[in-house]
């Protein structure tokens, strides 16, 4: 069942192709049946099928055959369509075929190996080539055998002769193509053993064999073009009434010879010779004088052989491109005298032809090129008296001599031989007439000009020589380029600034909705004006000039290199703090430009990371330097130290990067803090730069916590700093975290009394106030002091002081029992150390006397308020401090014992009341 399907899925795809429609379908049905036709075996099918598939295979043929000048259809496509039905006509192929199919079955093999050799398959193509080859021999013996009359046998072996002779040609193609030679010749061999029998296909056999000859010399395969150019020769030969014609015949030869020349001329340059002398006999050509004396010159011809050939060549039907090309050959050759001649009789030969002026034009650059230049100058000079006179060259010859004389002039520029190119120059001038329309042409000269007299000092006449091209081309760039550089050098001010912002308007027409590209012209006259400035002095201009770049240029590196110059100018120019100051908001815009042109930069093409990471590192460090010199100005300073972050965002995160960005986020916090501080802040600014520093306190941390894991950082404060920061911003903010953040510094394992002194000041600094914070600070404070092996009696004064302070009002308050107790217990920690003889002596009298005033007052206080117990209580602390004073307690011991003998007083007639009752 197996093949009974195959059969019928080959039928219904050949159906199916010729009722396609579009080329699309048309594709993919000619490749599934290609596939298919490759994967089915004769073996299969039972004759009834092979009769349904003979059919089909046919009706496609024919439909190829109709679709032959179909458009879509490729000739790889119709190839394989006749690869399937030649095939399936094989497959269908019975054991003893008669003459009629084996004719049709022949011209289908012939028609399909070679539509296989033309489309490049050459490989392919032999299988179908052989059959077709061994199919044609077995007619013929079989019509040699079968034919009783002779000249009807005749007849039918010549047609077979025929298709013969191209299944040979054919195979003699694919052999080539395969680069089998040998097989190639025995066929082209076959077939000229043919050509006896076929005359008319002579024409045919030498043009396949000099096609063989072009293509190995295509290859430099020069042994086997030299035999198929030779053959070809040598077939087109045999029949002296062919269409072959003596021009194809010479242009065999011609070729033959240049094989044997590009071959190996030593061995055969006689054969190149007499190749050529042949080629000359069978059809005088040009060319052919021409390779003759390209072989003479090759082998080292006598002077006198030389000039022969090139009399020779010298007919008037010559073309005016063999003589130049032969002019060139000869120079090359170094026959100069000879080449020299030559151009002259050929000027002679074209004098009155179009052609004239090319001739001069070629002599001119030949002389240029051999180093004449007198002569060549005298040719010009000759060439300029006839345009005057009225004699004028073709305009396109005239625009290439401009080009040429323009050429000199430029490379005596570059030379520094300005005179010279100003002569060139002056040459160019004497062939424009006046009236002439070539205005920028003439505009461009003149500039050209100009540059010249620029160079040899005397802006006198480079001034006038620019006026003449701002005539003829007042908007261009360039005229304002000159203007502006001769303004430069008069030192006019005013002028060349004017010629600087025309150069920057006609900049901006020019690339108008386009981007400054690198390297354009109006980018590199910018920079050169820029270059020009900063060499004369002109700073200012300079300035503008780069800032113009930097903003425009479309390509970063460009742009950047700008910005770096900028920087450096500005820089390079500030000679007080004041211009300093004054220049630093400048700064900060050429950084912010470069930050944001870097950020622009490919971030996955490694060649530009590389190179972002180099610009980067130099700009964090200019940032950095910027913002130190600052000082006069927080905002700025701030500025420069995020920039700095900004750009070493973009460098590899290495030990030093990390610890720069750690420096400049805590530099930027710091001076947030810092401006916050002012009284004259209004608060919503306030909060804002207090908000901010938090944001870059926590991005601060988060880089802290990477490098920490880099090294030991021990005894690095950042830790503390950091703390400080987040609790001054965060009391400021009125934010709950307050209490939280001492806590966290309360836990850390060794916190320096000094921390805590600056936590307990920023609780009570305005506009935060958090009195209970200060006094746990205060409270650990004195847990410290007292751990210590020493005790700095000031510093727990001063603390103690502090706590009373926040404890004790100064005025009179209704103050509650508990912060009575807890200031007497501030005072009594004070009494306890005075009652150390070896503290005593440390602790600041002026302390004692504020103890013993404040506990005194809080006596009087609670006196007036009628509670005398309590007024006792405190006076008498008050009066405990008394004994600690030096020379000043007789000041205070009269009036407060007068006083405390009162209080006593009023304490026992409050308690009489109460005895009489009892």
């Amino acid at each position: 069942m197996e093949d009974e399907s195959d059969s019928l899925e080959i039928r219904e795809l050949i159906q199916e192709l010729m009722n396609q429609e579009t080329l699309f379908d048309i594709a993919d049905s000619i490749e599934k049946l290609f596939s298919k036709i490759e994967n089915t075996h004769k073996e299969k099918w039972k004759e009834n099928q092979k009769a349904q598939v003979e059919e089909s295979a046919v009706n496609l043929w024919n439909w190829t055959v109709a679709k032959k000048s179909a458009p879509g259809i490729t000739d790889m496509q119709r190839v394989k369509l006749r690869h399937v039905a030649c095939n399936l006509m094989m497959i269908c192929e019975v054991s003893d075929p008669n003459e009629e199919m084996m004719r049709r079955q022949i011209l289908m093999l012939m028609k399909t190996g070679k539509g296989w050799v033309d489309v490049g398959k050459p490989a392919i193509a032999n299988k179908f080539l052989d059959i077709a080859l061994h199919d044609l021999e077995k007619l013929y013996d079989q019509l040699n055998k079968d034919c009783s009359n002779e000249a009807e046998a005749n007849i039918h072996k010549a047609g077979i002769q025929k298709d013969i002779f191209k299944v040979l040609s054919y195979q003699a193609e694919s052999a080539v193509a395969l680069a089998d030679f040998q097989k190639a010749v025995t066929c082209v061999q076959r077939c000229k053993d043919i050509l006896i029998r076929l005359p008319k296909e002579v024409c045919y056999l030498s043009f396949l064999c000099y096609n063989f000859g072009i293509e190995t010399y295509e290859f430099k395969i020069y042994e086997q073009s030299s035999f198929w150019l030779s053959l070809s020769y040598e077939i087109g030969k045999m029949q002296k009434n062919s269409s072959i014609s003596k021009e194809m015949q010479a242009k065999v030869l011609r070729l033959l010879a240049t094989v044997y020349l590009e071959w190996d001329y030593k061995q055969y340059r006689e054969k190149a010779l007499q190749a050529i002398i042949m080629a000359n006999e069978e059809n005088l050509h040009p060319a052919g004088f021409y390779l003759k004396i390209k072989i003479l010159l090759k082998g080292d011809a006598s002077d006198e052989d030389i000039r022969k050939a090139v009399t020779e060549l010298l007919q008037p039907e010559v073309s005016l491109e063999i003589c130049l090309d032969t002019a060139r050959l000869l120079l090359e050759h170094e026959r100069e005298a000879i080449g020299f001649d030559f151009l002259k009789s050929a000027s002679q030969l074209f004098e009155r032809s179009p052609d004239a002026g090319r001739v001069l034009l070629f002599r001119i650059e030949l002389l240029l090129q051999r180093m004449k230049e007198p002569l060549a100058k005298g040719m010009i000079e000759d060439a300029i008296a006839a345009h005057s006179a009225g004699k004028q060259l073709p305009p396109e010859i005239l625009s290439r001599l401009h080009l040429v004389l323009w050429d000199r002039a430029a490379k005596n520029y570059e030379s520094k031989s300005y005179p010279e190119a100003l002569q060139w120059y002056n040459y160019s001038l004497s062939f424009y007439a006046s009236g002439q329309t070539e205005q920028q042409n003439l505009a461009k000269l003149y500039r050209n000009m100009a540059a010249c007299y620029l160079r040899l000092k005397e802006p006198g006449e480079a001034n006038e020589a620019v006026k003449k091209a701002e005539r003829y081309d007042p908007n261009s760039i360039f005229t304002h380029f000159y203007i502006y550089k001769i303004a430069v050098l008069e030192k006019n001010t005013l002028k060349a600034w004017d010629a600087f912002v025309a150069m920057e308007k006609s900049a901006a027409e020019f690339t108008e909705g386009k981007p400054l590209m690198e390297g354009s012209m109006a980018t590199n006259l910018l920079s050169l004006a820029a270059q020009f400035a900063l060499e004369n002095d002109q700073r200012d201009m300079a300035i503008k000039a780069l800032g113009y770049l930097s903003q425009h240029l479309q390509d970063c590196q460009q742009a950047l290199t700008a910005v770096k110059c900028l920087i450096r100018l500005v820089l390079s120019k500030v000679t007080s703090e004041e211009e300093m100051i004054k220049d630093m908001e400048s700064l900060l815009s050429y950084l912010t430009a470069a930050h944001r042109r870097l950020d622009e930069l490919h971030k996955e093409e490694t060649e530009l990371l590389e190179i972002r990471a180099s610009e980067a590192q130099w700009f964090r460090k200019i940032a950095w330097n910027l913002a130190v010199r600052s000082e006069g100005c927080l905002k700025v300073m701030r500025d420069f130290f995020i920039l700095s972050f900004k750009f070493s965002q973009f460098c590899p995160l290495d030990k030093a990067v990390l610890l720069a960005q750690r420096t400049c986020l805590l530099m930027a916090a710091a001076v947030d803090l810092d401006i916050s501080r002012s009284n004259l802040l209004p608060a919503d600014e306030q909060a804002e730069l207090l908000t901010q520093a938090l944001e870059y306190i926590q991005s601060c941390r988060a880089i802290w916590k990477v490098l920490k894991q880099t090294g030991d950082f021990s005894k690095d404060p950042t830790d503390t700093i950091l703390q400080l920061y987040e609790f001054e911003a965060s009391a400021k903010l009125n934010s709950p975290a307050v209490s939280s953040l001492l806590d966290e510094v309360l836990a850390l394992p060794q916190v320096e009394i000094k921390t805590l002194e600056t936590i307990a000041s920023l609780a009570m600094e305005s506009p935060a106030h958090y009195p209970s914070v200060c006094k746990r600070a205060l409270g650990r404070i004195l847990t410290l002091l007292g751990k210590g092996e020493s005790v700095d009696i000031v510093a727990y004064s001063k603390c103690l002081h502090s706590l009373v302070h926040l404890s004790l009002p100064s005025g009179p308050i209704e103050a509650d029992l508990c912060v009575l107790e807890e200031a007497w217990a501030y005072f009594e920690d004070a009494l306890t150390l005075l009652d150390n003889r070896a503290l005593q002596a440390g602790f600041p009298e002026v302390e004692i006397i504020w103890l013993m005033t404040r506990a005194w007052n809080t006596g009087i206080y609670q006196y007036c308020a009628g509670k005398y117990k309590e007024a006792e209580q405190w006076c008498g602390l008050g009066m405990r401090f008394l004994a600690y004073l030096g020379t000043l307690k007789n000041s205070y011991e009269d009036q407060m014992i007068s006083v405390y003998s009162e209080v006593l007083d009023k304490l026992d007639k409050a308690k009489r009341p109460h005895s009489t009752e009892e």
